[in-house]
């Protein structure tokens, strides 16, 4: 079920092993836009934000490629085999790889459990929930999916309970018990919606959206016991809008929304957020810069301190 790739010779794994310290661990959550097939690179341009972004465990959204003779590859397992990497699969679009060893699943095969270096267990889970209909879309009267247009922040709340109410209650299910039982936690995902923490009354007046939504996915997460890295460690919304989606645009677009909608939340009782990062094409929208940036969603990568 978990398949290790020793695709790098022993030094490179030596070497990449090092590349944080014992007491940090790096989480990525990392949309590859159609196993990185849409943004016309090379599969190792991915493995090279991977390696920029210094990462530990990544979350992947679309990892499957365009379709070829009725199959659409598994990208996700390939980047993990150029990085000598652990791997699971968990469905048709998201997949984990880690650089330590992978002992199990949960149930739901919503995340999988990992044991560092330490001998200390993490579960890292990962979800890509449903893309459409779209609210900020929706609000702000841009077509997409034939979705209706919307005016109220009721309507955004209900139409995106519709959307992936399903969903969040089955990754629930997995993660608020692990909470309860303080165990360390990390959830990544494109959630295709954005967090009740940006669209706030402060973000209207600022111009960086049409009106505050208290958006329930991000809502019932934080609810469950989790925090939300980039927010914990740049609580303005305003001054830091983390903008993840999507770098084939400029704000000004009248038929895009820029929003933060790709995550990295986490739990447990001795678990800091010590960095949290934007990895993308441009140091005016990103922290972490690769180029040509092979995906349409910006990548988030948090460093936490374990006990």
């Amino acid at each position: 079920m978990f398949t290790r790739f020793d695709g790098l010779p022993p030094l490179a794994l030596l070497l990449s092993a090092l590349s944080v310290s014992a007491a940090e661990l790096r989480v990525m959550s990392f949309n590859l836009w159609h196993g990185g097939d849409a943004g016309k690179q090379p599969l190792a341009q991915s493995a090279a934000v991977i390696r920029a972004a210094r990462a530990d465990l990544v979350g992947f959204q679309e990892s499957r490629g365009y379709e070829h003779h009725g199959i659409r590859p598994n990208h996700g397992r390939k980047l993990a085999e150029l990085l000598g990497w652990y791997y699971f699969e968990q469905g048709s679009s998201p997949g984990i790889a880690s650089r330590h060893l992978i002992v199990t699943s949960t149930p739901g095969r919503h995340g999988a459990t990992v044991r560092l270096p330490s001998g200390q267990l993490v579960t890292h889970f990962n979800v890509h929930l449903m893309h459409a209909p779209y609210q900020p879309y929706q609000l702000l009267n841009i077509p997409y999916a034939d979705a209706p247009f919307i005016k109220t922040a009721d309507e955004a709340i209900t139409a995106a309970r519709q959307a992936r109410g399903g969903e969040v209650a089955g990754l629930l299910a997995e993660v608020a018990p692990a909470v309860a039982r303080g165990e360390t936690i990390f959830l990544t995902g494109d959630f295709n919606e954005p967090s009740h923490l940006d669209w706030t009354q402060r973000a209207t007046q600022a111009g960086r959206c049409p009106l505050p939504v208290a958006y329930p996915t991000t809502l019932a997460v934080m609810n469950a016991g989790l925090k939300d890295s980039f927010r914990t460690l740049f609580p303005d919304e305003v001054a830091k809008p983390g903008v993840t989606w999507s770098p084939l645009t400029l704000p000004s677009d009248p038929k895009d929304h820029h929003d933060r909608i790709d995550f990295v939340f986490f739990a447990g009782p001795t678990v800091q957020a010590k960095h949290c990062e934007i990895v993308g094409e441009s140091a005016k929208f990103a922290d972490l810069v690769v180029l040509p940036y092979p995906s349409d969603h910006r990548a988030v990568v948090a460093t936490f301190q374990l006990p």
